[in-house]
């Protein structure tokens, strides 16, 4: 067991080592380039857009709105990545890896953007009437039959990494929480999730899709709302909290406390690692959700799907990462979820950890839910859709005994193959960046048209 853990291990490293990163980001660097910064300067119209869709509530080819869709999408982001995740960072890199997050998210926008566009632009309609998109039907049909075998390899690895980092490790960190924070036993934990996922999962994406709509909201809000009360009142060091993170992303951040030290190295990789993790930019999963959205406009979905990386990473990450800064937490030697819940406490003595605590529990779950959808898709498109009902069973079993499994190898393997998933999607974004620019430059061309009109009359 210990040679395939070290083999595993030697594995994670080489996907996620300079070659992946260079991957990633410059990936999303050449669309921003193609796209001339478009995913960047259009975020106010993709809210605008988002925003009247929602209001005019409209259906047309889909089983659920845009903003069901996006919504569905922030449930698999924010979670672990957003409490832990940008803790971890913060405790590996230095105050610097927030700033590498930042340009990950930056760039992961144009990425994120581009995938949905193609999961929805290359979307179909399954035998039971579904429609269903995501990499692996981008490099199918758009990509050509010498392709598939990418498509392939992306669903198997999307498939297989579900039940570990979007299902597993999700559950077993609720009832850690729960346990640690409340004194609920792991198993009263794992029973209640389970019963709560298959109720949903039972449902389908509508149900899915309903259940995000109502919950990611509320709990992005909430949390957002609590990380600003503890920048409240650190208020006095929130500027020399960002000169930290804009200093050690470029210079050495020195041993204080209980802090290592870090390399600028460091910063940039766990940064960037943390900040993939978190918002899932260059995986390829956002496409799968939009695809089922009623939008008929590729580009739409896109400009409405690249708001999650916005909202994931430059606003709630961010919050996570000033909160733990401006604290002084971060010198403390603490890691993980017990960083930010230190941060919390300093700031809000007697509520702070139940706040963190809470919020990890919600993340986590609604991260099962988005999760399932995701893995469910990847097996249809290998299995085709009888495999629905057994995959629901066998997702709802797993959310359970998540909570009483040690799962630190689960969570290697899983963010092993996070990082296999990512190099199908993003081969097959750049193979076909020219469609991406095509249809970008069609819809813009014609909205302009149709304003000239509007103006006119």
């Amino acid at each position: 067991m210990e040679s395939i853990v070290a083999r595993i291990e030697s594995l994670n490293a080489l996907v996620w080592g300079p070659p992946m990163l260079v991957l990633i980001l410059g990936t999303g660097l050449i669309m921003q380039m193609l796209l001339r910064a478009l995913p960047i300067s259009r975020i106010p119209f993709a809210f605008g857009l988002l925003w009247r869709r929602r209001a005019r509530g409209e259906r047309s080819d889909g089983e659920i709105s845009p903003f069901e869709a996006l919504m569905t999408a922030l449930a698999a982001t924010i979670g672990t990545g957003n409490i832990a995740g940008v803790a971890t960072a913060i405790f590996l890199g230095g105050p610097g890896a927030l700033f590498w997050m930042w340009c990950t998210a930056l760039v992961g926008m144009a990425t994120k953007y581009s995938e949905v566009l193609l999961a929805v632009q290359y979307r179909e309609v399954d035998e039971d009437g579904n429609h269903v998109g995501g990499p692996m039907y981008a490099i199918k049909n758009g990509l050509g039959r010498h392709w598939r075998w990418l498509g392939w390899a992306f669903a198997l690895f999307g498939g297989l990494a579900g039940f570990g980092i979007g299902n597993g490790v999700q559950s077993n960190s609720i009832a850690d929480a729960m346990q640690s924070t409340f004194g609920v036993p792991l198993w009263l934990t794992g029973v209640v999730i389970a019963a709560l996922v298959g109720l949903v999962l039972m449902g389908g994406i509508s149900r899915i899709g309903r259940v995000a709509g109502a919950l990611v909201p509320l709990m992005a809000a909430g949390y957002v709302l609590s990380a600003l009360l503890v920048l409240v009142v650190n208020a006095a060091e929130i500027p020399a909290a960002f000169a930290l993170v804009v200093q050690h992303a470029f210079t050495p951040a020195a041993a204080t406390g209980g802090f290592a030290g870090a390399a600028v190295w460091a910063a940039l990789r766990f940064g960037v690692a943390r900040g993939i993790f978190s918002n899932e930019a260059g995986l390829g999963t956002a496409g799968i959700a939009q695809a089922a959205g009623t939008s008929k406009s590729a580009v739409e979905s896109g400009l409405i799907g690249m708001l999650g990386t916005f909202i994931d990473t430059l606003i709630i990450c961010t919050m996570t990462g000033l909160a733990i800064i401006t604290s002084g937490a971060w010198t403390s030697g603490a890691s993980g979820a017990s960083l930010t819940a230190a941060a919390f406490e300093q700031a809000l003595p007697g509520v702070g950890g139940y706040l963190v605590a809470i919020s990890l529990a919600i993340f986590a779950f609604t991260t099962i839910l988005g999760w399932a959808y995701y893995s469910e898709r990847c097996w249809e498109y290998l299995l085709g859709t009888r495999s629905e009902l057994p995959f629901r069973v066998l997702w709802t079993i797993v959310s359970g005994l998540g909570a009483l499994l040690s799962l630190d190898f689960i969570w290697l393997v899983a963010d092993t193959l996070n990082a296999l998933m990512a190099i199908p999607n993003l081969v097959s974004i750049l193979l076909l960046s020219p469609v991406i620019v095509k249809l970008t430059r069609e819809y813009f061309a014609l909205f302009a048209s149709r304003e000239v009109l509007g103006s006119r009359r």
